[in-house]
């Protein structure tokens, strides 16, 4: 990946009820996405988005839920194994998003970089509740094949993405690898990286991963991925202890996406681009005390919001406000350091 210099990104899940305007908002940032909006539509769901296809999978639009059956698993599952060599069956259809295929209509190959994104293996294994209620990553038979058919749809679409851009990339969304290193019976830490390396490995480049909360940062940073989105905003100070770690993943060509801006209503109207940038420099501060030259981690990070937020009072107001403000401390800071612009 070349992209870099303070570029703008986003997180994917966003409150609109409007897909145009999600879009037209996805759009305002340097790198665009494909919006996932939830509210919209339960299959717009980032979960119900990652089960097309997936066997044992049921999903019950009216009352929002999904879940699995092993009975279901086993009578589905040779269907499914005769499509596994076919990237059409594995991305997502017109059906699990509207919001998709209509970003795949745009013209975006102007812009540095595009990016797709699908829920990772482990957060969708730890929500998706069998018939005992128990989640499907803990049942081993099940969690193999999971792994070998995420790839197969990361892999999917970008395929899909790069033919509208050859910039394009991926973030595999994984939230719950925050929990599998903690003491959680069923799934250790040691397994979770074990798949993790195995199913990275299966994934096309350029890969990576985006999660908002406090994984085994040492762990996640020796991947062997290309770009790492963060929740910098409320997890600076414990991720820039790492700075052994950044260090090696930026010398690699990693690419950091700093998510910086608050979208939540509350903290969001607590700050201001001079608060936020004041608070950004500090991490890359201690990040040069650290050895970390200025120079290489400006020229291999990118800028976003903090999180996406689907509960504010506002609906997409202070989100849509969150896009814009990252957008002025993008230009504030490529003019401080005498950036692109």
């Amino acid at each position: 990946m070349e992209i870099g210099g303070l570029l703008t990104t986003a997180m994917a899940v966003m409150p609109h009820r409007d897909a145009e305007r999600a879009l037209r908002t996805a759009l305002s940032l340097d790198v665009p996405f494909w919006p996932q909006l939830p509210l919209l539509s339960y299959y717009e769901d980032m979960y119900v988005q990652a089960s097309e296809h997936f066997p044992g999978i049921w999903v019950d639009m009216e009352n929002r839920t999904m879940g699995f059956s092993m009975d279901r698993f086993i009578e589905e599952f040779e269907e499914v194994l005769a499509h596994f060599e076919e990237p059409d069956y594995f991305d997502i259809s017109k059906t699990y998003s509207t919001v998709y295929h209509r970003f795949l209509q745009i013209d975006l190959l102007s812009r540095p970089a595009i990016r797709g994104q699908l829920e990772g293996p482990i957060s969708f294994g730890l929500n998706v509740l069998d018939q005992d209620k128990r989640p499907i990553l803990f049942n081993e038979t099940v969690r193999a094949f999971l792994l070998d058919f995420m790839a197969k749809r990361l892999n999917a679409q970008l395929g899909r993405l790069k033919a509208l851009n050859p910039n394009a990339f991926m973030f595999v969304d994984e939230p719950g690898l925050q929990y599998i290193f903690s003491a959680m019976s069923g799934y250790d830490g040691i397994a979770g990286k074990q798949d993790m390396e195995g199913f990275f490995a299966a994934v096309d480049r350029p890969r990576g991963v985006h999660l908002c909360g406090n994984p085994d940062w040492d762990f996640l940073l020796g991947l062997d991925l290309d770009v790492l989105s963060l929740d910098v905003y409320s997890n600076g100070e414990i991720f820039t202890s790492y700075a052994g770690s950044i260090l090696r993943f930026l010398k690699r060509g990693g690419r950091i996406v700093w998510g910086i801006v608050p979208t939540n209503f509350e903290p969001f109207s607590n700050e201001s681009v001079e608060s936020l940038e004041k608070r950004l420099l500090e991490c890359w501060r201690v990040l040069e005390q650290h050895g970390i030259d200025r120079e290489l981690l400006l020229s291999q990070s990118l800028l976003s919001p903090a999180t996406c937020c689907l509960v504010n009072h506002d609906g997409e107001v202070t989100v849509e406000k969150a896009f814009s403000e990252i957008r002025a401390l993008s230009q504030v800071l490529r003019e401080r350091f005498k950036l692109p612009g």
